[in-house]
């Protein structure tokens, strides 16, 4: 028995120290963690607990202006007021849309919208309700404040353009931004409700100088979401007004004489500078319809238009020049020393390599011809043959110093280099050799040639300036270069712009003079954009006016003016209209006489 007891108190001591232990054990972890919590963590727990407490939320700023030459504004913002929602719970959110549906309609796409947001996000920023209340829902909102204390009512900036279609494609439009754009930014300003940014045109490509800073307000909050007090708050801060070289009349006007046409393009610089006076696309768009999301019946009509209305042809169009490329075609014969003023051509309304016959516009032919007539009347053959003397490599070389094939680097999105062919370029793109009719073809600007609007206003710029490489360029403030110099015969330029004014006086386009004295020169261009058979030459080409639409040739025109000293410089393309001389060189003199009239400013 004394052995059996002292078992049984072995066996207790043991028990009793393991469970003490255990105990002690217990008692170290929880004080440890009481150490870690209350010490170490505890800066950690108190962030937390003032993120409970407080919170910061981010006002956006008002956009800046933009504005033309002369201080016009042409982008601005208009007052609104907006609503945004600050849930502290799904619950609270369900309650303050069913008050809100009460006094103001919502409807069940919208709460279902914003209930999906809420559960994916739960942004400290809100919940946008109302964008742009009117006088009366803000009053019957105002009324329910009572029952509404999550609900804020802010001031909020609507983007307006005062000229809607006229400067669109220049100004682009804003909207909301997106997630994608959200998840490429660390900006935190983009994730204020309704916040919007550029999305075409200046209003993308300047968008961070447009948007300014963003204020902020630090605010204690209960656990319902309410604001109890404003403990801190910093204004935002507007985005620069931007200044740009545009004459605003001048960029109605072209709208207005482009708006006669199916559509259109037209690009005025400043033949000294670059600086870009007009810019117009038609048919163009109402960016003011894109302020608050485009309807989609407004967004279908735009996208079946063939006419491509949201597209910026100026930039981003690109079109065989035809005949404007002449004078490419010549400065470089001349380089090559192959072309003078005393050489000239024989045209019998054809030239003829090996078995191909290729025709010049006149049927008759021009009969000799040397570089000033040629150039006035467009000779197709005087060009076919100093084409084909001076080769495709020069031709192509002299193209790109006047700003073609490339990019001109204006601040426009979607800008299209165009292209200038050359036997490298042949052999690396088709795995073939270049052929000596293509020489002549793309001589007079067909062919693969191909070229935007600006690109040929900046080409007629280089020209009929001395020969300076000037940029095209929108901003006034922008530091501009003094242009180079493209290295050019001043006899060569001074035979191009003498022959530019032959075509206004008695060429191409000599029906059209301007008034009171003003003087002006350029070159007509007619572009096909299909090639004609044999069989149809010899039955007769169908006129243009009776192909359809998508089948008429471009009409094109290049010029400047004044005659004796340039300042203006422009082209003008409308697709699908026909002959250069017929149709575009009309709207180029009206365009240039109205500037040459109306702009004083151009020092």
């Amino acid at each position: 028995m004394p052995s059996l007891d002292l078992d049984r108190g072995r066996t207790f001591t043991r028990r009793a120290f393991v469970v003490g232990g255990a105990q002690a054990l217990a008692m170290a972890l929880l004080t440890g963690r009481m150490v870690q919590l209350q010490l170490i963590e505890s800066e950690k727990f108190q962030q937390l607990a003032d993120n409970n407490r407080l919170q910061l939320r981010l006002i956006a700023p008002p956009r800046g202006q933009i504005l033309d030459r002369s201080g016009v504004v042409i982008a601005n913002t208009t007052q609104s007021f907006k609503a945004i929602i600050h849930p502290a719970s799904l619950d609270d959110l369900t309650k303050t849309l069913a008050i809100v549906e009460g006094v103001v309609p919502l409807g069940e796409a919208m709460r279902q919208k914003l209930m999906r947001e809420w559960r994916q996000h739960r942004s400290p920023q809100g919940l946008m309700v109302f964008e742009s209340l009117t006088w009366d829902e803000l009053t019957r909102l105002e009324l329910q404040a009572h029952q509404l204390p999550t609900l804020e009512i802010l001031p909020g900036e609507v983007r307006h353009y005062p000229l809607g279609e006229v400067t669109s494609h220049v100004l682009g439009y804003v909207g909301l931004v997106t997630e994608e754009e959200q998840q490429q930014s660390t900006a935190p300003i983009l994730r204020v409700p309704g916040f919007r940014i550029g999305k075409s045109g200046l209003e993308k490509s300047l968008d961070e100088t447009l948007r300014g800073q963003p204020g902020r307000k630090e605010m204690e909050v209960n656990a319902h979401g309410e604001v109890m007090r404003d403990i801190a708050n910093v204004p935002p801060r507007q985005g620069q007004h931007v200044s740009l070289t545009l004459h605003a009349g001048l960029q109605q006007y072209v709208h207005e004489r482009l708006s006669t046409t199916e559509s259109a393009a037209a690009v005025v610089l400043h033949a000294r500078t670059g600086a870009v006076l007009a810019l117009c696309s038609t048919p163009s768009f109402d960016p003011n319809k894109f302020t608050f999301g485009i309807r989609s019946d407004d967004w279908n009509a735009y996208m079946a238009d063939e006419r491509n209305p949201l597209s910026n042809k100026c930039i981003a169009g690109q079109f065989a020049p035809g005949s404007t490329f002449k004078m490419i075609t010549a400065l470089a014969g001349w380089e090559a020393g192959v072309i003078r003023p005393h050489k000239t051509v024989f045209c019998p309304g054809h030239y003829d390599l090996g078995s191909h016959r290729f025709h010049c516009w006149k049927k008759g032919g021009h009969g000799t011809v040397g570089l000033r007539q040629a150039i006035a009347q467009s000779c197709d053959t005087y060009f076919y043959e100093m084409g084909r003397r001076t080769g495709i490599d020069k031709i192509a070389s002299m193209a790109r110093r006047f700003g073609m094939g490339e990019k001109t680097g204006i601040e426009l999105v979607h800008e299209r280099a165009g292209l200038v062919p050359d036997t490298v370029w042949k052999l690396t793109r088709k795995r073939e050799m270049w052929q000596a009719g293509e020489t002549l073809i793309n001589a007079i600007g067909q062919g693969f040639m191909l070229a935007t609007p600006l690109q040929l206003a900046v080409m007629m710029a280089r020209m009929c300036n001395g020969g300076f490489a000037v940029q095209p360029h929108l901003q006034l403030s922008r530091d501009v270069e003094t242009p180079r110099s493209l290295g050019l015969s001043p006899e060569a330029l001074t035979s191009m712009v003498d022959a530019c004014h032959a075509v206004t006086v008695a060429g191409t386009a000599s029906a059209h003079r301007m008034e009171d004295g003003l003087t002006w020169g350029g070159k007509t261009g007619t572009s096909q954009v299909r090639s004609i058979s044999k069989a149809e030459r010899a039955s007769g080409i169908i006129p243009n006016h009776l192909r359809p639409w998508r089948e008429r040739d471009h009409a094109l025109f290049v010029g400047y003016a004044p005659h004796d000293k340039p300042q203006l410089a422009m082209s003008v393309i409308v697709e699908h209209g026909g002959g250069g001389g017929a149709v575009a060189a009309p709207l180029a003199r009206d365009i240039l006489q109205w500037g040459m009239r109306n702009i004083t400013n151009l020092a």
